[in-house]
């Protein structure tokens, strides 16, 4: 199988649990996108064949997928950050909307491929900022560049599923998660690596919007929803083709303050968060909230592993990586071990 953005932080734990499980991966991405990062201190280019490329290179993709015939494609390459897109619009709508329409067009001269997932982002909705959760039948949108780019991402994908396999046993899908947090997570301005950053450092976290309500989700979760629908998808489930959501229950969708103060708790006594000032310029939703009753009903996937004991395997992850740098991949394979033990 071939997974690009494999160098990501949600892209190296899919890695490195396919790896886990036996499966022979074949990773296209640009270098990982911070220093550190998980890719390089879990040691998860370590038995797969990596190959350091753009998904803007359509030339490049087609050799990759031409030499390596996969089955089951996801696609996690993308700008990621909702200020990143900001500083650059440019830069995310052509990596965000052209890559994965470069990605779709050598899926679709490929004949080996029988299922691709497309990583898209809870933020692709119209948000309304309504109290309710966004169903996938629900209005796309975006009013930043970085949401728009995903909103765009999943009309060309709903295109492409409609003109050109329909006939084709080859199962498109695409999927959003909610916010998602884990071990390994080193990117800038995302709630839970500044507040680890400050942390360690012995600062004061600066937090935006404390009022702001986030769907917050261990990254194993939607990996997880990612793996069955893939599989079901190669199973010859056509029906399955289509937009899914992959969120927490209701009762993990908690403001900002919330888990900056759970996480400060769970840190120590060192650990400490104020306001930032000025009032940031940027602006982002406010309330977001999925429905994943459809992922419930048709895979049978349910989140496991509450928001409590996420933050307490973080707090795990990134003290016990302080301490010893070298035990990264252990605590990656430990991570998903305890995590597949709940799901037996």
């Amino acid at each position: 199988m071939l997974v690009t953005g494999h160098t990501g932080f949600k892209g190296a734990w899919l890695t490195a649990w396919l790896k886990a499980m036996g499966a022979e991966v074949t990773g296209y991405s640009l270098e990982a996108p911070t220093t550190p990062n998980l890719f390089e201190e879990a040691n998860v280019r370590d038995g797969i064949d990596s190959v350091s490329g753009d998904i803007r290179d359509l030339d490049r993709l087609r050799r990759t997928f031409a030499a390596k015939d996969p089955e089951v494609v996801f696609h996690l390459a993308a700008q990621s950050l909702v200020r990143a897109g900001y500083d650059d619009p440019v830069g995310t709508y052509s990596t965000n909307v052209m890559g994965t329409i470069n990605v779709l067009e050598v899926i679709r001269q490929t004949e080996s491929v029988r299922a691709a997932i497309v990583v898209t982002s809870d933020k692709c909705y119209d948000n309304g900022e309504w109290l309710w959760p966004y169903r996938e039948n629900d209005r796309l949108g975006g009013r930043d560049p970085y949401a728009s780019s995903k909103a765009c991402t999943e009309l060309v994908t709903d295109a492409y599923r409609f003109s050109f396999f329909r006939e084709r046993r080859c199962g498109i899908a695409t999927v959003r998660a909610g916010n998602v947090i884990g071990g390994g997570d080193w990117a800038a301005n995302r709630l839970v690596p500044d507040l680890l950053r400050a942390f360690g450092e012995g600062t004061p976290a600066l937090i935006r919007s404390p009022g702001s309500i986030r769907p917050w989700q261990f990254v194993l979760e939607p990996l997880r929803g990612y793996l069955a629908l893939a599989q079901a998808l190669v199973d010859g489930d056509g029906g399955l083709a289509g937009a899914w959501n992959f969120g927490p229950h209701d009762h993990d969708v908690r403001p900002v303050q919330w888990i900056a103060d759970r996480l400060v708790e769970n840190w120590g006594p060192e650990a400490a968060w104020k306001l930032e000032a000025p009032p940031d310029s940027k602006p982002e939703a406010f309330t977001l909230k999925l429905d994943s009753s459809k992922a419930r009903t048709l895979l049978g996937w349910d989140p496991k592993v509450g928001l409590d004991t996420a933050l307490e395997w973080i707090v795990e992850w990134h003290r016990g990586w302080i301490e010893h740098h070298e035990r990264a991949a252990d605590l990656v394979r430990e991570q998903i071990e305890r995590f597949e033990s709940i799901h037996e």
